[in-house]
């Protein structure tokens, strides 16, 4: 069976491991290409944008793909918007494993925001020491708040795009510990944290440590992302594959090409 996984995720890479190997399948891992060195995957790997929804679904017929999983993001909604479309278009089943949102838990101090715009609007006049723990496209929102020292911790450097006068950057990928960001934001005194939304449990250490702290974290809220049929993780999406080939057609189903 044919499968087209939108990745991006530790879930997407945690399908990729129960997939790798398995002769059922025949699986390929699509990156948008917006980490310079995305980790080494089990499985066959396209890097880059598809042109759009229709050059998503000229991808899922010339490919002719059986099945795929939306394991991109939370935030990444515009990919989400194509693969439904695409996927209907084309008739092609559509599972999306959608992470659970982290929850304002007693001692939370979360200003709610939508946009990177809006959460650099959101931090105080005076000057301060701000934490962005975003991804390198929504830097640029800061430089209308230049008063601030930023510090931005990212997987890439950020390219060429406008940034803050007074930014120094971290370079990492989680998983993180609580007790290092508790470490972290106190040597840095961080007096602001800027996140997204993301949920899981690879960068909520962060969320855990400003908590103890009494830090304000300014919360981007998720967009409204489509989606197919929902699925809570990676295994789920393993079980939702082998329910769609043991109802596939048998000159489509139980072979790899």
């Amino acid at each position: 069976m044919r499968i087209l996984i939108l990745g991006g995720t530790t879930e997407a890479s945690e399908l990729a491991r129960l997939l790798a190997g398995d002769d059922r399948f025949e699986a390929t891992l699509s990156l948008a290409g917006r980490t310079v060195s995305p980790k080494p995957q089990p499985l066959p790997t396209r890097i880059g944008g598809f042109g759009g929804i229709s050059g998503l679904e000229a991808w899922l017929r010339d490919h002719a793909i059986e099945a795929v999983i939306d394991a991109t993001h939370p935030y990444a909604d515009q990919i989400s918007r194509h693969a439904v479309a695409a996927c209907r278009a084309t008739s092609v089943p559509l599972a999306s494993i959608r992470r659970a949102a982290w929850q304002r838990q007693d001692g939370d101090r979360w200003i709610e925001v939508d946009s990177a715009e809006a959460a650099a609007s959101a931090l105080r006049a005076a000057a301060a020491c701000v934490f962005l723990s975003l991804g390198r496209l929504e830097l640029a929102a800061f430089a209308a708040a230049p008063q601030h020292h930023y510090i931005a911790r990212t997987i890439d450097p950020p390219g060429d795009i406008q940034l803050p006068p007074e930014i120094r950057f971290v370079y990492d990928r989680g998983p993180f510990d609580e007790a290092k960001e508790h470490d972290f934001l106190t040597r840095e005194r961080i007096a602001f944290i800027v996140s997204k939304n993301s949920g899981g449990a690879a960068t909520y250490p962060k969320i855990a440590a400003a908590r103890r702290l009494g830090i304000p974290i300014v919360m981007i809220a998720r967009p409204d992302k489509p989606h197919g049929v929902a699925l809570d993780n990676a295994r789920g999406a393993l079980l939702w594959l082998e329910d769609q080939l043991a109802h596939a057609p048998p000159s489509t189903s139980r072979r790899k090409v």
